[in-house]
């Protein structure tokens, strides 16, 4: 079979497809990637989802992640971080976080019933006035969502809750 290069913008999803081995690699290298055994996350999130992002569920380096895939599937090659990732939870938290948003979303539990949580968190943004804060609960950094977030216009801060999961709070641009 014939991989694919590994890189940080190598998409999880299509890491997957050429090394279908890739999966227990994952899980190995950090136990956040267990979601990954979750179809409607497989679907959605593993098909937008960069390595460079997959690191950040991780709580690791680019490079260590890109570097253990490349060794666990004995893929050749330097690592060169493309120092595109965003700062989360960095800094002081911004004025406009609130302790308890009026609209939240709980994202590990849309992803349990089998819904996708950039749909709902679209879908309650649209419905929200221009400055007004929705709150999202995760089990894990949901990169790729804050990426997206960032990228649609609005203000996103993200921090985790001392191993118990990450809170993100996004102000609608």
């Amino acid at each position: 079979m014939t991989g694919i290069m590994i890189t940080p913008e190598t998409k999880v999803g299509a890491l997957l497809e050429a090394y279908p081995e890739a999966e227990a690699a994952l899980i190995d290298i950090a136990p956040q990637f267990k979601a990954l055994k979750n179809p409607v996350l497989r679907r959605t999130v593993a098909k937008v989802a960069t390595l460079e992002q997959a690191a950040r569920v991780a709580g690791m380096s680019t490079r260590d992640l890109v570097q253990s895939l490349r060794d666990a599937l004995g893929v050749q090659g330097d690592v060169v971080d493309s120092g595109s990732g965003s700062a989360v939870g960095e800094g002081e938290i911004p004025l406009w976080v609130l302790p308890d948003a009026e609209t939240a979303i709980d994202a590990g539990g849309l992803l349990e019933v089998g819904e996708t949580p950039v749909g709902v968190v679209s879908k309650a943004l649209a419905e929200m006035a221009t400055g007004e804060v929705l709150v999202i609960t995760a089990p894990f950094q949901p990169a790729p969502l804050i990426d997206s977030l960032r990228n649609k216009g609005h203000e996103v801060f993200a921090q985790g809750d001392d191993g118990d999961g990450w809170k993100v709070w996004v102000r609608r641009g």
